[in-house]
């Protein structure tokens, strides 16, 4: 299947580091269960929480800015009114894609990301689609 036909498939493929903002280090968390799907797919995460210092085996840094490695790939784990500040912090940083998480939705700021060339993804589950695709 192309890239052209199904652009998720194609994001799955292409990032390979996902910086997840909100990762809980709860079991409980929605963050936590996704997170660990993608860890055993293969997927480099690294979590971004200021309240931690370890998630999943890995270091845990307070901002995307912290980050000090190339990053694919942002899903964001947090109430969509605090969306705008992580696409404006992913933007600067070029990260070249942005991952709103089910239920979260704002629409100015997946807007203001496809204007700034990031491809964007809102409210669906990393999960659920890597299932249905892989």
């Amino acid at each position: 299947m192309s890239s052209a036909s199904d652009p998720i498939r194609d994001l799955l493929v292409r990032a390979k580091t996902i910086a997840v903002v909100g990762l809980s280090s709860d079991p409980m968390r929605p963050s936590y269960g996704v997170s660990e799907y993608m860890q055993r797919k293969g997927y480099r995460i690294i979590p971004v929480n200021p309240n931690e210092t370890e998630v999943l085996g890995a270091r845990a840094y307070a901002s995307l800015a912290d980050i000090p490695e190339k990053v694919d790939l942002v899903d964001i784990f947090r109430r969509s009114q605090f969306v705008l500040e992580v696409v404006d912090e992913a933007i600067r940083l070029n990260i070249p894609a942005v991952w709103l998480q089910e239920g979260v939705v704002h629409k100015a700021a997946a807007q203001k990301a496809r204007d700034a060339g990031l491809t964007v993804v809102m409210d669906l589950c990393f999960l659920k689609e890597h299932r249905a695709r892989f």
